[in-house]
């Protein structure tokens, strides 16, 4: 009977082992040697793209983003959680050691009695086919994937507290650029009604500056509730109650020129999830291999020591100690075709996340090749509204004279209020996208930043 096992198992082996591809090893990713939207002019490498912003407060910002913020702690804990996963896949391939102890008693008509035993039990899986071993490996991976995830969590929660304090100073300016108007439009107004007191302008030239008032008015509102909702957005990302209590005391950065990106295959090697991505990849081939070799037969050995008295005393006397020692073997037959529908989920499992490795190594090329390619977009925009502003600041005081002395409308005096808001707001917003964008870059090649350390800090 043991030798038809034997063969049956064998069998099993040689089936589980046929046109099993080696599922571990991600896929190659074609990509040139350089960025296509690679500028021609080029900084040296930013060694904290934190700091490149020359702005004290978001630096202290981020650190404090980064001791503060849930995600990360609850990315930290996952780590913690996988690492401790690990070790107990490792520990399958240990003995183990079980003792027990029991005492009983009984009264029966001639006399009570009381019996004591004691036993000492090792057992080992031994791992003949390296089953065990694989799904250590599994393990370990899994808890390096998550120690990528936790920098991962710790560069994305730096690069939102960037961005959300770049979208707060610019809701602080465009609040400021909207009392201006307010102001300006006031004192248009007032101009109008002096000039409607000597009978020079109309009624309707009144009606047409409040009304002008009005929105500029309405427009003011509209700024100061997004400029508090962008400061209690910051605050969320600090870890504190959104009460609206950061007033920003900076303005958008001037940028330098746009620092060395390094290469797509430096950014495959430096990307948090690229890395997560390729691990988990690594983690599934080997559960995969582990799945395939549970069909093949297991070697398990024992050892075991006990001893039975009714007295307590003779428990470990060697007259009364009972050695056993124990080897089986256990080959699969059948299991109602369970281990083969887990083989094939593993492998299944394996082959998806292969795919998600190549989606998530393309979309990170895609970010980088985006994020460079927009910031020379970007700088021509703000450098055209930077002459659209000054143009239309002459334009106004222009219109302002010529209204003054009555040979230009209310209309055209309040349009080219309008234009220069307009030019102003929209210069304001340009720079806060070139910045947004000058940190989407940095997430996107997986930057350096002293509050953060780098991928192999995490180990601690």
């Amino acid at each position: 009977m043991l030798r038809r096992s034997l063969l049956i198992s064998a069998s099993l082996v040689v089936a589980a082992c046929a046109g099993t591809p080696n599922l571990a090893i991600a896929p190659g990713i074609e990509a040139p040697a350089d960025f296509q939207a690679e500028p021609q002019v080029e900084l040296p490498a930013a060694g904290d793209w934190v700091a490149s912003f020359e702005d004290a407060t978001l630096s202290a910002l981020v650190a404090q983003a980064l001791s503060a913020n849930p995600t990360i702690e609850a990315a930290s804990a996952s780590l913690d959680a996988a690492r401790a996963s690990a070790r107990a896949a490792g520990s399958n391939r240990l003995p183990s050691i079980d003792a027990s102890a029991s005492t009983s008693s009984s009264d029966t008509s001639s006399r009570p009695s009381e019996q004591y035993s004691f036993g000492l039990d090792v057992a080992w899986q031994v791992d003949v086919w390296g089953r065990l071993s694989d799904q250590a490996r599994a393990g370990y991976l899994t808890a390096e994937a998550a120690r990528a995830d936790l920098y991962g969590a710790r560069l994305s929660i730096a690069g939102a507290t960037a961005k959300a304090w770049f979208s707060l100073i610019e809701a602080k300016e465009q609040a400021e650029l909207a009392r201006r108007d307010v102001d300006t439009r006031s004192r248009q107004l007032e101009i109008v009604e002096r000039r409607f007191a000597r009978g020079v302008a109309r009624s309707s030239d009144v009606r047409t500056a409040r009304s002008a008032l009005a929105s500029s008015q309405a427009s003011l509102a509209a700024q100061i509730r997004i400029e508090a909702a962008s400061g209690r957005a910051l605050e969320v990302l600090l870890g504190r109650y959104p009460g609206n209590q950061i007033v920003p005391d900076s303005t958008l950065p001037i940028l330098p020129v746009l620092p060395q990106p390094g290469s797509p295959q430096q950014l495959l090697e430096r990307r948090p999830d690229v890395i997560a991505a390729e691990t988990r990849l690594a983690s599934a081939g080997y559960s995969a291999s582990a799945a395939r070799k549970a069909l093949y037969p297991g070697l398990s050995l024992g050892a075991g020591i006990s001893s039975q008295s009714s007295d307590a005393s003779d428990l470990f006397d060697p007259d009364f100690l009972v050695e056993t020692i124990s080897a089986s073997l256990l080959a699969p037959i059948f299991q109602g075709g369970a281990l083969r529908a887990e083989r094939t989920r593993t492998e299944a499992v394996a082959r998806q996340l292969s795919a998600r490795y190549v989606e998530t190594a393309l979309t990170a090329l895609r970010e980088a090749e985006n994020a460079i390619y927009a910031d020379r977009t970007l700088e021509e925009r703000v450098e055209a509204l930077i002459v659209a502003q000054r143009e239309a600041a002459a334009a106004l005081d222009l219109v302002e004279r010529q209204y003054a002395s009555g040979v230009a409308t209310i209309f055209e005096l309040i349009d080219a209020q309008s234009r220069l808001i307009t030019a102003e707001s929209q210069l304001i917003r340009a720079r806060l996208e070139r910045a947004t964008n000058r940190v989407d870059l940095h997430l996107a090649v997986a930057g350096d930043f002293a509050a953060g350390g780098g991928y192999a800090d995490t180990s601690n």
